[in-house]
């Protein structure tokens, strides 16, 4: 979403090199085309689990596990990270992934349909909850998402902005896209005017929230 692609570049260039093991699940993923988190909004999701340093991190939408290794790059000991996918190729994929980087005690898969299974999670449990699955659904998960996260806990939630289609108008958008347009501004709009919610809207990489649920 940056405008100037010489700031972007220049930006990505501090980034310092990936761990080994991780850097090349990231090339395989680009290659084969897998949607992953841009670069600088792992940077920024990074940061912000380093900041808020959470016991319990739910992941919606794990595909082949990048974004949950990122985070899991700088958790503390003892911090638990439950991601969950639904779409069955990228399952092995993922649960590969987490072997190879040695982090299978720290990331739990759970599969299926992101909205059952988090109906089976106890609520108040995640004090830091990563949204980036299905963009249409994430104002019907909401709700079940606000129950999960913890007081005083974080959500964060990419692609908000959809390549910058947000700001058109619904019918300057081609109509395929026309729903999820209309579900995510709606969703920025909930996120911005629900009471005991504090939500800044990010405009890098494809757009990210920041939601802190206050603890009073």
């Amino acid at each position: 979403m940056i405008e100037d692609v010489r700031i972007r570049d220049y930006l990505l260039s501090l980034e310092p090199d990936l761990d080994p093991v991780l850097s090349q699940i990231e090339e395989e993923a680009r290659a084969g085309r897998i949607p992953i988190i841009r670069k600088e909004t792992g940077a920024l999701l990074k940061t912000l689990v380093a900041a808020v340093r959470p016991r319990e991190i739910l992941e919606i939408g794990c595909a082949v596990g990048y974004s949950a290794l990122l985070m899991a790059s700088v958790i503390e000991p003892g911090c638990h990270i439950t991601t969950i996918e639904k779409y069955e190729k990228r399952i092995p994929v993922a649960q590969e992934n987490f072997r190879r980087a040695g982090r299978e005690a720290q990331i739990t898969l759970l599969t299926g349909d992101a909205g059952e299974r988090m109906e089976e999670l106890p609520e108040g449990k995640y004090d830091f909850i990563f949204m980036d699955a299905a963009k249409g659904q994430y104002i019907h998960w909401l709700p079940q998402v606000l129950k999960l996260l913890s007081p005083g806990g974080t959500l964060v939630s990419d692609n908000v902005l959809q390549d910058g289609d947000i700001v058109q108008s619904r019918f300057a958008v081609e109509r395929r896209n026309r729903t999820i347009h209309s579900r995510m501004r709606e969703y920025l709009y909930v996120l911005k005017h629900t009471e005991g919610l504090e939500t800044a809207v990010i405009p890098i990489g494809d757009g990210v929230t920041v939601s802190v649920k206050r603890a009073n």
